[in-house]
């Protein structure tokens, strides 16, 4: 073992663990609140994307002397203080960001246990790898050992000009810029390649797993050619959508492409005073966190909702292909897959939330969806995203009051959610070979007082990793159950690409016809009636594919 190492930016605490070897240097970790788990936290996957590195593809990370102590979580990467200060997590922010943590119950580094990558959501301009939620020491007490990061957001994590095309041609031959974000997520996972097997991780077990904008980076790193071979297993929690989906236009899965992309980054650049990447380098990057979230105008989705302007793009190398042309021609990683939808997201409310919801005046935000809760609004969204079948869509969801309107509507946006999974599936596996399984969360948690319960968007990560979120009622014994379940369904899946184990209701490989429902009860159910999957089908059928 190396010496210990103690300097005043790293005092070591008592109960570090024995040294762990990393290709930068030597790390400790503590123990957690389970004694049987070791926790590594702040441990550098990257150089810090600073000064001439900004907006550069990362950098292996700089090696250390001695032994670093891996006892606190790394910065947050920059964001607006609004959505650091929602994240809930009391980290510092600053450039000096890319940082990863790992929960690990083996004690010894041969024990090769199934490794999951979580990747956090937030529309690609918040989120933090430190966040309470993905605590992963219930998941690493079952098993697995499970690895957080940090990866850059908003302009710092997708700018792209044609300056910084031009620049990243010169460097590696490939004209592209705007997806530094997910280059980072890449260099994370090379990471966990290179280094996992020290922690008695398995680094031929590597499941990717995120939600909302966290599952639209593991699409899309599913779907890029630099992250063969880093992972053998995705989980995608919330937006896998047929490519002629329009909702898929605004969710955390739409993309940009090169020209657009780079307009709207020289725009950027110019309302912040700079008419040259460097000068763009040169500005404190708190100038560039105002708290601005920027909408994407130019994307017809169907609906009012438009993406995030700051997103991934499809640039010929990090993503080589739109969806429709990945599938249709087997461009994607070959991998099991599994992935689902919530009861209560995508503008799907529970009835006992509408009139609260009626009266409430929440700003909008990119990425997020239309709620309809009065039958004009669920009349013109029909006319507005269906146009010559919106009768046909009024007739199979039908109102005549506000009440009946916000049910209607909410039905249609599950059996949109559902089908549109579905198709996803069929084009996915038309050229894989790997299974995949699809779900549809339905346990509403607890809620305290006279708080509405939801399937809410994000609500079954507490339920995976074992960690009921602040502010919510105690767990019952079926939440426990529910969390048991599913818990061991995700282990399962990144053990051996089945999420099926002993004691659990069997969960059929992909159906175009079925979807398994995970809640108080696990079980196959239809995806949608019969003549409202038909309608769905021959609606996307007139849509632009993506």
């Amino acid at each position: 073992m190396a010496p210990m190492h103690n300097s005043p930016e790293h005092p070591v605490p008592s109960d570090l663990r024995d040294a762990v070897a990393t290709e930068a240097g030597p790390v400790t970790g503590l123990p957690g609140r389970d004694r049987s788990v070791t926790v590594f936290r702040g441990v550098p996957y990257a150089a810090p994307p600073v000064g001439e590195l900004r907006w550069r593809p990362p950098r292996p990370p700089l090696a250390w002397h001695g032994v670093r102590p891996a006892d606190r979580f790394g910065a947050m990467c920059p964001q607006a203080p609004t959505d650091a200060v929602a994240t809930g997590v009391e980290v510092p922010m600053s450039e000096d960001c890319l940082t990863l943590n790992i929960w690990t119950g083996a004690t010894a580094a041969d024990e090769r246990r199934p490794v999951l990558v979580w990747v956090y959501g937030g529309g690609f301009r918040e989120g933090t790898g430190a966040h309470p939620r993905y605590d992963g020491e219930r998941l690493a007490g079952k098993g697995l050992v499970v690895v957080t990061f940090n990866y850059r957001l908003g302009a710092f994590g997708f700018l792209a000009t044609p300056e910084l095309s031009a620049e990243q041609e010169q460097a590696s031959g490939h004209t592209a810029s705007g997806n530094y974000g997910l280059l980072d997520c890449v260099a994370a996972l090379r990471w966990v390649r290179d280094n996992i097997a020290h922690f008695g991780g398995d680094p031929g077990r590597v499941t990717v797993a995120g939600q909302s904008a966290g599952a639209g980076a593991v699409n899309f790193l599913a779907m890029s050619p630099l992250a063969r071979g880093l992972f053998q297993g995705v989980i995608a929690q919330s937006h896998a959508r047929y490519a002629r989906d329009p909702e898929l236009r605004y969710l955390a899965t739409s993309y940009r492409l090169p020209p657009a992309a780079e307009a709207a980054g020289t725009a950027y650049a110019l309302a912040h005073g700079a008419r040259t990447v460097r000068e763009l380098r040169a500005l404190p990057w708190r100038k560039l966190v105002d708290g601005h979230h920027p909408v994407d105008t130019a994307v017809e989705t169907g609906s009012a909702s438009g993406p995030p302007l700051f997103r991934p793009v499809v640039d010929g190398w990090v993503l080589p292909a739109r969806y429709d042309d990945t599938y249709a021609k087997g461009l994607q990683n070959d991998v099991a897959y599994l992935t689902g939808n919530n009861l209560d997201e995508s503008g799907a409310v529970p009835e006992a939330a509408f009139a609260e919801l009626r009266g409430s005046r929440r700003p909008g935000r990119p990425g997020a969806p239309p709620v309809h809760l009065t039958l004009e609004a669920h009349r013109s969204a029909a006319r507005r995203k269906f146009g010559p079948l919106a009768g046909e869509f009024l007739r199979l969801y039908p109102a005549a009051t506000d009440d009946e309107a916000a049910l209607a509507a909410s039905a249609a946006v599950r059996d949109n959610s559902r089908l549109s999974t579905a198709l996803w599936g069929a084009d996915w596996t038309r050229h894989t070979t790997r299974p995949v399984h699809t779900y549809f969360w339905t346990h509403r948690a607890p809620v305290p007082g006279s708080a509405v319960r939801r399937a809410a968007h994000g609500s079954e990560i507490d339920y995976v990793f074992g960690n009921p979120a602040p502010g919510t009622a105690p767990w019952t014994d079926e939440d426990r159950a529910v969390a048991d379940t599913v818990s061991a369904y995700w282990i399962n899946f990144a053990a051996t690409g089945d999420p099926n184990g002993t004691g659990l209701p069997h969960w059929p490989a992909f159906s175009p016809d079925t979807v398994m429902e995970i809640g108080a009860h696990c079980r196959p159910v239809p995806v949608a009636d019969p003549a409202r999957s038909d309608f769905w089908i021959r609606f996307f059928r007139t849509q632009q594919a993506w």
